[in-house]
């Protein structure tokens, strides 16, 4: 009974350092760190950063769940709808480059 145990434990463990831990990890530094962007709100430059450690935990559940965890914006736009998250959210660089015409994989 005791080596059923073992091997349970076993493949829970090799399962979570497999699978589950490369999902935290990849997600994490994905969206870690401070991003300039363009607010979809009001147009204006602003510099945010993710919750990327709760993005992490919640990709091993397999859900997309992004916060926003600090805006140069807030506390004036706190509580916004954080559109800025989307998938496919542009950078303040790449939406200056859409702008202007200037793209540089033309």
């Amino acid at each position: 009974m005791n080596r059923l145990f073992l091997l349970i434990a076993g493949v829970v463990t090799l399962g979570l350092y497999f699978v589950v831990a490369p999902a935290v990890v990849s997600t994490f530094r994905r969206y870690r760190g401070r991003r300039t962007i363009i607010c979809p709100e009001t147009d204006q430059i602003a510099e945010m950063e993710i919750k990327a450690g709760q993005a992490g935990v919640m990709a091993a559940l397999g859900k997309h769940y992004l916060r926003v965890k600090w805006c140069s914006l807030w506390p004036r736009r706190k509580g916004c709808a954080e559109e800025c998250l989307k998938d496919g959210w542009q950078s303040a660089e790449e939406q200056r480059n859409k702008d202007s015409g200037h793209d540089k994989l033309s």
